[in-house]
């Protein structure tokens, strides 16, 4: 399994509370596949009660964050740093604070933001996310014992045999992409059809 566009992302929702100056932080973090969803995570678990609700999230090269209210770059991007400090995509946090009446300043309010983020996401569990693609591959049936070679061990979909030969629908770790197609070309003396029908993700 090639990890070369693997990525790292939560397993499941996370939570963590930091106390600071009786001001209180709470982080939430999720596993999100959309920018869509990370707002609707955001609206789901934000607290009316709470003086702010800040929050940031990272979904492959996109990424939006928000101080709600707190002075700019002293939450939302503390928040995003925190989620890619370690690394992590697909996720977002939303971290409200409970006003306690001391002023924290500019300052104590980035490590407050960005420690509870960092700690909830140091404590979440974690999986790989490989992707995936699906494909579809078509030969004449005088190749079909040597693509049931190459294809072994692969998640098969469908199997089929029609005028063209053999047809077979499959999917692999997108990785191995490359050197799949050069072995079929080899192998078919260029004669199958290979075609990538969407990229998938496995975690």
């Amino acid at each position: 399994m090639s990890g070369v566009h693997s990525r790292l992302t939560l397993k499941r929702p996370w939570s963590h509370e930091l106390e600071v100056r009786h001001s209180r932080f709470v982080a939430q973090a999720a596993p999100v596949a959309s920018p869509e969803e990370a707002l609707a995570y955001v609206q789901a678990v934000r607290n009316p009660q709470a003086t702010h609700n800040c929050w940031a999230y990272k979904v492959g090269p996109g990424y939006r964050f928000s101080d709600d209210g707190e002075p700019s770059g002293t939450a939302g991007r503390p928040i995003l740093s925190a989620i890619e400090g370690q690394g992590l995509d697909g996720v977002v946090v939303v971290v409200a604070r409970t006003f306690g009446g001391i002023k924290l300043g500019a300052g104590g309010l980035v490590r407050a933001y960005g420690g509870a983020a960092s700690e909830c996401l140091r404590q979440a569990p974690k999986r790989v996310v490989v992707p995936r693609v699906r494909c579809s591959l078509q030969a004449p049936f005088e190749f079909s014992n040597t693509l049931f070679h190459l294809l072994a061990g692969l998640h098969r979909e469908t199997e089929a045999y029609n005028e063209a030969g053999l047809s077979v629908v499959f999917a692999l770790d997108e990785g191995e992409l490359p050197l799949f197609q050069e072995q079929v070309r080899d192998q078919t003396r260029g004669r199958a059809l290979l075609r990538v029908l969407e990229r998938l993700e496995d975690g």
